[in-house]
């Protein structure tokens, strides 16, 4: 299923969103106890390499991927042989399998997994714990493991929570802590942070330092700051944007920041699967203002082969301010 996300969730005061909260109070409840049942229970398997898990306590939209394909890219730089494992979320194939994009789409494996399969080796598995012992036997020396914090099948060496710095007003990350279906969490905050080994606050490149009050909540975890930077301008000449990925506003905003003539931005649910009907619409609001169509890297991926010619991918990536640092925390938690 896939969702939107509501905005009131990430209002603090709860005045946006207060009868839906109200409603959805007991579903939190039976989500939590789920939840940490679950983990409770699990008996996790080691599969004799290190694991980081990259993950996130809320739903969908911390920028979990471009961490952890900085991850892969800091760990292969220092000569570990890294791979990338996902669960393959809006792909039809289970695995275990590695990824070859030149063979398997978005609708094969999931669009995350075809990122990462340009970086560094990727496997999927609905088994996460076939999927690790698929990419050992395939060669892997330490996995990196996208979206994995709640679940608890594999062993983990490292743990980074992912959380979204970028907080105005009365929005924060964590929302009024409320969890899902109710709030943005996956799980209750203390009862998520208790099983982290450091966190990484993702920002934009051109955002201010990170609020000093939500530093405070990590109490004394280690906290990385990385920021999401272009990986080129946005294409010249005017613009229609679109964008299916949890926080659809974001990119807008992003896109204009980096100087983009954005004449009109569509927002489409997160992991959009683009229909003949979508594409049409796109095509339209193009030419109604004579303008290029640009999205992001996930989305692009996502699109029909002949559609990719005509949207340009403005890809981004995630750097650490204090790489040394945060490299030198991987080296010696691996260790």
């Amino acid at each position: 299923m896939k969702l939107g996300t509501p905005r009131w969730w990430y209002q603090r005061d709860g005045r946006h969103g207060r009868v839906a909260r109200t409603l959805l109070k007991p579903a939190s409840w039976i989500w939590s106890a789920a939840t940490a049942r679950r983990i409770a229970r699990a008996a996790p398997v080691d599969v004799g390499v290190p694991v980081i898990s990259i993950g996130n306590l809320t739903v969908g939209g911390s920028g979990k991927t471009p961490v952890a394909r900085e991850v892969l890219r800091l760990l292969r730089q220092a000569g570990a042989e890294a791979h990338a494992l996902s669960r393959g979320y809006g792909g039809k194939l289970t695995g275990p399998l590695r990824v070859d994009p030149t063979v398997h789409t978005a609708a094969d494996v999931g669009d995350e997994p075809l990122m990462l399969s340009g970086d560094a080796p990727a496997w999927i598995g609905a088994d996460r714990v076939a999927g690790a012992q698929a990419a050992v036997a395939g060669g892997a020396r330490a996995l990196v493991l996208d979206d994995a914090h709640q679940n608890p099948a594999l062993k983990k060496t490292v743990s980074l929570i992912v959380v979204d710095g970028e907080t105005r007003g009365d929005e924060w990350p964590f929302g009024d802590g409320s969890v899902f279906p109710s709030g943005p969490m996956r799980e209750p905050l203390k009862a998520g942070l208790a099983r982290a080994d450091a966190v990484v606050i993702l920002l934009p490149d051109d955002a201010p330092p990170a609020d000093p009050e939500l530093l405070a909540v990590f109490g004394d975890l280690p906290v990385f700051i990385a920021r999401l930077e272009p990986a080129g301008p946005p294409p010249l000449g005017p613009q229609v944007g679109f964008a299916g990925i949890a926080k659809p506003w974001k990119v807008e905003r992003s896109l204009i920041a980096a100087g983009c003539a954005l004449k009109d931005f569509v927002p489409f649910p997160d992991h959009a699967e683009y229909r003949p009907e979508d594409l049409a619409f796109l095509a339209d609001r193009a030419e109604v203002f004579d303008a290029g169509l640009v999205t992001t890297e996930k989305d692009w991926v996502r699109l029909p082969p002949d559609w990719r010619t005509r949207v340009v991918s403005w890809p981004v990536a995630a750097r650490f301010e204090d790489e040394p640092g945060f490299a030198a925390f991987l080296d010696q938690s691996l260790r």
